[in-house]
């Protein structure tokens, strides 16, 4: 086993190995302590079914059905139905990475013995991760109280020629490891695009002339969160050596907000986010399915673990943060082209007093994608599920993983308003002709210019700025260089 290999033990997957996994294609192995707890808990369900124990899903059918059993000879033909009755899925098929996102997940819910699964099973997973091809995922139809039709997908997809012992086919479908999988991606690219909004905030400071008493280290020992003093901290290195800290530098005593609460902003969603990265970790690696195997009593119990209200939750709240802070990304996107708030020429010509519109409609553009941000940051988790299904048995939904896809569309959203307040920042830093730059703006400033030019007569149109949302996915971590 080579270094590169994410070793699957049930207890310690982080979102790091869930990047490593699903987007590098970095191999997997299955622990073989995780292998020797999966066959004791599976001794334990024998003996469970050797003295015909009414346990659910496993002796017994499922929902409303809880009260019919289910005979040995008849248990392959039952798990199989409940696959297959399952692949109610809608809508586009759910990408590669989210697939092996998810299959990683399952594989470690099941390393961790509490489903009672033979090894097979987690070993099979490992296998296909192990392979170029994933099966297919559709992305609608889980309200989040189990990934019931998403997990269908994925159990018919890999597990077609298997034959599932025993309660096999309810613990393929009855976790969360398609909200889960895809909430650590989401996650994953929300702490990027945070950092690349940073970056471009600082750069913006500059193209504005702002006031640099906002950054100033008094603020966070006066307000001691966690997210700000980072926000402040990482700002002050963007800015460090900047001719914003030369006295005279400031036009204004206060700036606009979007400007002046920069780190206060960004902090709230630093906060937001380490916050729904706690609760991910525990996720990553907690029991997720009905029933679980206890291992220290030798004994099955029926539970509600497929209850993800934790991390839906903080994916709401994650959404609405930033929601916010791309918002003020936007505004500032709008004032650095207007004259009257930047003192320069509107839409940041070199030029002033031509018909030429310069680089003003990036500023409606801008808009136009905060405004979609917004929408996805409406609360999902409190939504309600009919009380009439299943005979009022299943009356609950947390909506997982709308809550997670939300947080990626977001992000992607995100990622075009950064790439554009970093193409007019970049202009406004231009056009102002102060300098220096600070040693890390310097940097973001040349990765931008390495990509998109001064705008100027006769230019016709705004640059295309899908290089740079490239940049902006990738964090804006252009090589060191001294200015």
């Amino acid at each position: 086993m080579g270094p590169l290999t994410v070793v699957v033990t049930g207890r310690d997957l982080t979102r790091e190995q869930v990047l490593r996994v699903s987007r590098a294609m970095e191999e997997v192995a299955l622990d073989r302590e995780a292998v020797r707890r999966m066959r004791a808990s599976r001794d334990i369900v024998e003996r469970a079914l050797f003295r015909d124990d009414p346990v659910y899903g496993l002796t017994t059918g499922v929902g409303v059905l809880k009260r019919i059993t289910i005979e040995d000879e008849r248990m392959a033909e039952f798990n199989d139905r409940l696959i297959r009755h399952h692949l109610v899925g809608q809508g586009p098929p759910a990408s590669g990475d989210v697939v092996r996102a998810t299959m990683l997940r399952l594989a470690n819910g099941f390393a961790g013995a509490a489903t009672g699964v033979r090894p097979l099973l987690a070993e099979h997973l490992v296998s296909a991760l192990n392979q170029p091809d994933e099966p297919r995922i559709r992305i609608l139809g889980s309200i989040g109280q189990g990934d019931l039709a998403p997990m269908a997908d994925l159990a018919a997809g890999l597990f077609g020629e298997v034959q599932l012992a025993a309660g096999e086919g309810l613990a393929l479908i009855d976790n969360n490891a398609f909200s889960t999988g895809w909430a650590a991606l989401a996650i994953s690219d929300a702490a990027t695009l945070l950092d690349s909004m940073e970056a471009a905030g600082a750069l913006g400071l500059e193209g504005f002339a702002a006031n640099p008493a906002m950054l100033h280290p008094a603020i966070a020992q006066a307000r001691p969160y966690p997210g700000l003093r980072r926000s402040l901290n990482r700002l002050q290195e963007l800015l460090e050596g900047s001719f914003l800290w030369h006295p005279g530098s400031a036009r204004n005593l206060q700036d606009p907000l979007t400007f002046r609460n920069l780190p206060q902003v960004q902090g709230a969603c630093r906060d937001a986010l380490e916050y729904a990265e706690q609760q991910l970790a525990v996720e990553l690696n907690a029991s997720q399915g009905n029933p679980i195997v206890v291992l220290e009593e030798e004994r099955l119990i029926s539970v509600a673990n497929f209850e993800i209200l934790p991390l839906a939750a903080a994916l709401d709240l994650v959404r609405i943060v930033l929601a916010t802070a791309l918002t003020a990304a936007s505004e500032r996107v709008v004032k650095l082209l207007e004259s009257p708030w930047s003192g320069l020429p509107t839409g940041l010509l070199p030029e002033s007093g031509t018909a030429h519109p310069g680089l003003s409609y990036l500023g409606i553009a801008s808009q136009a994608l905060a405004a979609e941000a917004r929408l996805l940051a409406h609360p999902v988790s409190f939504e309600m599920a009919s009380s009439a299904h299943a005979e009022g048995i299943e009356d609950r939904m947390t909506m997982a993983p709308l809550a997670a896809r939300r947080l990626a569309e977001m992000a992607d959203l995100g990622q075009r308003i950064v790439a554009l307040e970093l193409v007019v920042a970049a202009q406004a830093v231009e056009l102002r002709g102060s300098s220096p730059l600070g040693r890390g703006t310097g940097r973001v400033f040349d990765a931008v210019r390495g990509l998109v030019p001064l705008m100027k007569p006769p230019d016709a149109a705004p640059p295309d700025i899908g290089s740079v949302q490239e940049l902006v996915r990738s964090g804006i971590a252009p090589p060191d260089r001294e200015r």
